[in-house]
């Protein structure tokens, strides 16, 4: 069976937008290590402090000066131990095989991340099997270094627009919790199953988001911390990472919300209370989204939220006598506390707002 291409029109623009400053920036930084290798120190063909600079810079999502000189470092350790068999052992099958299965290994212990070994075992590999360059073979692995640094050095000085990464990513989160809080809010109105279940669906695929927003705000505070450009928003860095914390708590307690309303709906019963819930707490998280760039905002959500919290007893919608639906009720009490302090509201203060049970 031919298996289908899922191709996106509106996707491929996006990633090309997205692509525009990175692909810059990996040009700049292959340029800079060619001419410092090239004119500079007189290598004729310095592949390898390209190939490590485009390598350890790419188009990942994790920009942390961390990962890039981990990267550079793995690269370079492969590229020195090849040079150094060609050196001592000479060239020949087994001495490819001796260097790739070394290289692998070392690999493997600096990193535990598979695509690292392989990278470095490629490096290896393409210093095994190219003619040595004038000069002598270990220029290659000095190649290797300035490659490294010159990714280093672009990261630092040309960086990227991690701010507007994160913003991006928590903007989609944001989107999705809002609108399955909506679904939920239908779900419950008008007992529509189909609409929960469309919801349980998306909210089990939900992690990705999550994780997106986690990555790309950890590398914009890893390179606020050296770049001189970002070191201003350090604070609002800080601020949203607060933010994401308590976004990511409240998504994992929203799952187990939906589960629940999947499993309450199928008595055929509207609850219009719960639903009023789910339209207050998308309409706080609205206002909440707004705090990425307005730290107002985040005080006037915190407001509705504590409004909202003092609602959650099931004695006032006279359901306390009512285990499964008083537990749906009561499920919302955590998602509340987790928006609260991704609001900026300390978590004792925010239980303190639950009304007794």
């Amino acid at each position: 069976m031919q298996r289908r291409v899922n191709w996106n029109l509106n996707d491929a623009t996006t990633r090309l937008i997205e692509s525009l400053f990175p692909a810059l920036q990996i040009s700049v930084g292959a340029l800079l290590a060619y001419s410092i290798a090239r004119y500079g120190l007189g290598h004729l063909t310095p592949l390898l402090a390209i190939t490590v600079c485009i390598t350890a810079l790419g188009f990942s999502r994790d920009a942390r000066p961390r990962r890039i000189i981990q990267t550079a470092i793995g690269m370079v350790v492969g590229i020195a131990i090849s040079d150094v068999a060609l050196v001592n052992l000479g060239t020949g099958i087994w001495q490819l095989a001796l260097v790739l299965i070394v290289v692998l290994l070392a690999a493997r212990f600096i990193s535990g991340g598979s695509t690292f070994a392989v990278t470095a075992s490629i490096q290896a590999m393409l210093v095994q099997l190219s003619p040595a360059p004038l000069g002598g073979v270990y220029i290659r692995t000095i190649d290797g270094l300035i490659g490294g640094a010159m990714a280093l050095v672009v990261t630092v000085l040309i960086p990227r627009d991690p701010r507007g990464l994160a913003r991006t990513d928590a903007n989609k989160l944001f989107d999705f919790f809002i609108t399955t809080l909506e679904s939920l809010r239908l779900a419950l109105r008008d007992v529509d199953i189909s609409v929960v279940d469309d919801a349980l669906v998306k909210v089990r695929k939900s992690q990705p988001l999550i994780d997106n927003w986690r990555m790309s705000l950890d590398s914009a505070v890893a390179i606020s911390k050296l770049s001189p450009f970002l070191s201003k928003y350090k604070s609002d860095l800080r601020g949203q990472v607060r933010l994401m914390r308590g976004m990511d708590l409240a998504t994992r307690n929203l799952r187990v919300i939906v589960r629940r309303v999947n499993f309450l709906l199928k008595d055929g019963q509207s609850r219009a209370y719960l639903a009023d819930i789910c339209d207050q707490v998308a309409e706080a998280v609205l206002q909440m989204r707004e705090g990425l760039t307005d730290p107002t905002a985040l005080v006037e959500s915190q407001e509705r939220l504590v409004e909202i919290t003092r609602q959650l007893d099931p004695k006032r919608f006279g359901i306390a006598d009512q285990v499964r639906e008083a537990s749906v009720l009561l499920l919302f009490r955590p998602l509340l506390i987790d928006l609260l302090c991704a609001s900026g509201m300390n978590e004792d203060d925010a239980r303190a707002e639950l009304p007794e049970v």
